[in-house]
């Protein structure tokens, strides 16, 4: 019996379509999203021609809007974007591939007036038109577009980059618009970067920010804009044609010795067989080295593909120490794995056991903490909490409160500990926010204490809860949520 109750789509066709039809009109009445849903299903029945005649009405309609969409409304925006994606792409493109090509291109258009007026702070919106540039590639290949024109279109298109909303366009467009197209981008995109910058006249020239520099008007703001999204087109360009020497030209010799972008080219150089030259770039790099201070923290990717570049050079030793010490310095678990993965057998022990001493020495406890509870090594873990209880940050919930649930099996005092940290730190500093947290980690520790026989010279449950009553006992909001 409860199995019918279940929402199916075969349960629901039981209610029969008298039925159904009377359940959709009730939900649709004051549901607008819906609504036009349920009319471009009924066009469908019709014809491809009037799905796409309400589509583009639609579009136009979104495109007119000129009022703010705050968090309050987002949802009901990107369902309408959805609704509009989905009635492309699923009948329009399967009818229609041309028309529904054109209709994508209305689509991606929209996204700097709507980011103009809308609060995307969850990144919803910029997900519906991440999902439309990658439809766009797939109906564009399926329209079988002439190139060139494609080509044209994108040119257009990566101009008006305002909001990043292009960035994969490039990509995504890569099998429609072939060796052909590409060529084509290429030579308008290097055209429009050969162009004198846009001057305006003084009126125009509206002050918006200052910098260190001095001050920002909205025309060096936009022009600056462009620039950075032509040079981001002939790179994304040049990775599809498979042109290292073109990805590095458009990169001057002070951007080439920034970390990330030697590591990212070093990786094509690496790609394309010329290990050497890969070296030499990353090397040029201003690098941080391994020297112990605080802000030594390895920069990762420049750091793995130097790791990358020896190992194709033959300097699996040096490779090896390079792991070694990216570990070292910032406990990096995927550099220590990868490191014990290329040891000889019971090699590999004897090194995880030195690894591991050394992160229990390592003098940011937190960071040793979640390192041993992820690896995992929960008896080290435990051993680390109760040889350096006094330097834990009760403040860190976002690393003690994992913590303590993986302590909690096997290790209940360590989690006590944890749990106990947590619970001084938001009422010493009277974080009324934390007090529903806080309640539930003393009930835990109340829990955990039948399973601890030997509290080690540390406060049982009881004496514990009562020191805090003691001292705390005026947080009449904290002590109504402690059962």
């Amino acid at each position: 019996m409860a199995a019918s109750k279940t929402l199916t789509a075969k349960n629901l066709e039981a209610l029969g379509a008298e039925r159904l039809a009377a359940l959709l009109m009730e939900i649709g009445t004051g549901n607008a999203v819906i609504k036009r849903r349920l009319r471009l299903e009924l066009a469908g029945q019709a014809s491809p021609r009037e799905v796409a005649n309400a589509v583009r009405k639609r579009l136009a309609a979104i495109d007119r809007a000129r009022g703010f969409v705050d968090w309050q409304n987002r949802r009901a925006l990107v369902d309408d974007l959805e609704v509009q994606h989905r009635a492309i792409v699923d009948p329009l493109a399967k009818a229609d591939p041309a028309e529904a090509l054109d209709l994508m291109w209305r689509f991606v258009a929209l996204a700097n007036g709507i980011f103009a007026r809308c609060d995307d702070s969850s990144g919803a919106v910029a997900g519906v038109f991440d999902g439309a540039v990658a439809s766009l590639g797939r109906i564009a290949e399926a329209a079988r577009a002439d190139p060139r024109d494609l080509a044209e279109r994108t040119f257009q298109a990566l101009l008006q980059n305002g909001y990043g909303q292009h960035d994969t366009l490039i990509a995504a467009l890569t099998p429609a618009l072939g060796a052909v197209g590409l060529a084509h981008l290429k030579t308008r995109m290097l055209a429009a970067q050969r162009e004198p910058v846009r001057k305006v006249a003084d009126a125009d020239r509206q002050l918006i920010a200052w910098s260190s520099t001095g001050p920002i008007h909205a025309d060096e703001l936009e022009n600056s804009s462009r620039r950075r999204a032509m040079q981001l087109a002939l790179m994304a360009i040049a990775d599809a044609q498979g042109d290292v020497d073109g990805y590095i030209a458009q990169q001057d010799e002070s951007a080439r010795k920034m970390p990330r972008i030697a590591a990212g080219i070093a990786t094509r150089l690496l790609a394309a067989g010329r290990a050497d030259e890969a070296w030499q770039m990353l090397e040029a790099a201003q690098h941080r080295r391994g020297g112990g201070s605080d802000d030594d923290w390895p920069d990762y990717e420049w750091e793995d593909a130097r790791i990358a570049v020896m190992e194709a050079r033959g300097q699996a030793g040096d490779a090896q120490a390079a792991r070694w010490s990216c570990f070292e310095r910032a406990l990096s678990a995927p550099h220590l794995r990868a490191y014990l993965k290329r040891l000889p057998d019971f090699e590999d022990v004897e090194a995880e056991s030195r690894a591991l001493d050394l992160v229990c020495k390592h003098h940011h406890v937190l960071a040793a903490l979640a390192f041993l509870v992820s690896w995992p090594a929960l008896d080290r873990a435990a051993a680390l909490v109760h040889a350096r209880a006094g330097e834990i940050d009760g403040n860190r919930y976002e690393i003690l409160s994992p913590a303590a649930n993986a302590l909690a099996g096997r290790h209940p005092l360590a989690a006590t500990v944890l749990l106990r940290a947590m619970i001084d730190f938001t009422l010493d500093h009277a974080r009324a926010s934390r007090y529903r947290h806080a309640a539930r980690h003393l009930a835990d520790c109340g829990g955990l204490a039948a399973s601890i026989a030997d509290f080690g010279g540390r406060e049982t449950h009881d004496v514990y809860a009562a020191r805090l009553r003691a001292a705390h006992g005026r947080k009449a909001a904290f002590w109504s949520l402690v059962g």
